[in-house]
């Protein structure tokens, strides 16, 4: 299974916390639609992964259910094919919780206390007691996501590597205990991130209240960005500004040509065009981009009946795959 010859699968999930926005879809969606249609590769799993939520949010659930549903609807309308990926929910496959328990049999403490997010996270959210045996557990958990599909390659981002590896070497471990290798060590799969800022600057994210959501408007669009900040040095009009420090041009970098990054540039250092306008142009541009995907949205809102079934097809045929695997890994365990 680690030959050239070998299969290429694809697996990745993304957590049901909040409403999705532009920073998931550049960030991991268009990633994951690129992915489905490449020829290399054999199967393609995609999954809300409603168990990992409850990692750091286990006193809030009330709205998870909401959440999954709302993120399949997003990826459907942003292109997401259910006849080219698996789309599922992680907790309709128990097989995945299985894996984690016995996968857990052999895993020391110590790897997983090493991971760089453990204490972290720890930290960032002092607020909430972290202790538990689900937060130490997760990298586990994410181990055992992707390797019951027996997935050769994870679609990840340069700070998220370090999991993969642990996920490798818990592999390695399992393999060499048991003297088998059909468990898949995963390769990362490098993805290039583009760099989608909130509305204030920082890092997009329901937190910081500054996100532009994939479920959002024209006009909600626009009564996000038109109060964005922009170059601080561009205090007047007549200010010549850097687009280098402007929020907004890194928007322009993701929907304008290069025909217009350059115009948008020499007017943004000249003072000849001021923030506004750059503003609007950006919007025109926007809309042009996103208007197909806002209305698919809209349609698939209204169709929820067909959002289940997605998810009902692509839970069975999950289960169908996770089963199998599950079945074999008991057999080289004789358990």
């Amino acid at each position: 299974m680690t030959d050239k010859n070998a299969k290429k699968i694809i697996v990745s999930g993304m957590r049901p916390t909040g409403f999705l926005h532009l920073g998931h879809y550049h960030g991991v969606i268009q990633n994951w639609v690129e992915l489905q249609k490449n020829k290399e590769i054999s199967s393609c799993y995609f999954f809300v992964a409603d168990w990992h939520s409850l990692t750091t949010d286990y006193d809030n659930t009330d709205q998870i259910k909401k959440y999954t549903e709302e993120a399949v609807i997003d990826w459907l309308a942003y292109g997401l094919d259910p006849e080219n990926a698996v789309i599922f929910v992680q907790s309709k496959v128990p097989e995945h919780a299985e894996l984690q328990l016995l996968l857990g049999m052999i895993t020391p403490v110590a790897w997983l206390e090493r991971v760089p997010s453990y204490k972290d996270l720890q930290k960032e959210l002092s607020n909430k007691d972290l202790s538990t045996f689900g937060f130490l557990g997760y990298p586990l958990l994410q181990t055992a996501d992707v390797a019951i599909y027996q997935a050769s390659h994870i679609p990840v981002g340069e700070d998220q590597v370090a999991h993969i590896e642990l996920s490798r070497e818990i592999i390695r471990r399992f393999n060499h205990i048991y003297k088998s290798d059909f468990l898949v060590e995963p390769q990362p799969l490098l993805t290039k991130l583009a760099k989608v800022p909130g509305t204030d600057g920082r890092k997009m994210s329901k937190s910081y209240n500054n996100s532009i959501f994939l479920s959002d408007s024209s006009e909600d669009t626009k009564k996000k960005v038109m109060p964005m900040m922009t170059d601080p040095a561009r205090v007047k009009r007549t200010d010549p500004g850097d687009p280098a420090k402007c929020p907004v041009f890194d928007y322009h970098k993701i929907y304008s040509d290069a025909e217009a990054q350059a115009e948008i540039t020499e007017g943004c250092t000249s003072a000849g065009i001021g923030c506004v306008d750059c503003k609007k142009r950006l919007l025109s541009n926007m809309d042009e981009a996103l208007e197909p995907y806002r209305q698919r949205r809209m349609e698939l809102a209204d169709k929820r009946d067909l959002v289940q079934q997605v998810l009902e097809e692509g839970n069975a045929q999950a289960q169908r795959v996770a089963r199998e695997n599950m079945n074999r890994v008991r057999e080289i365990m004789k358990v």
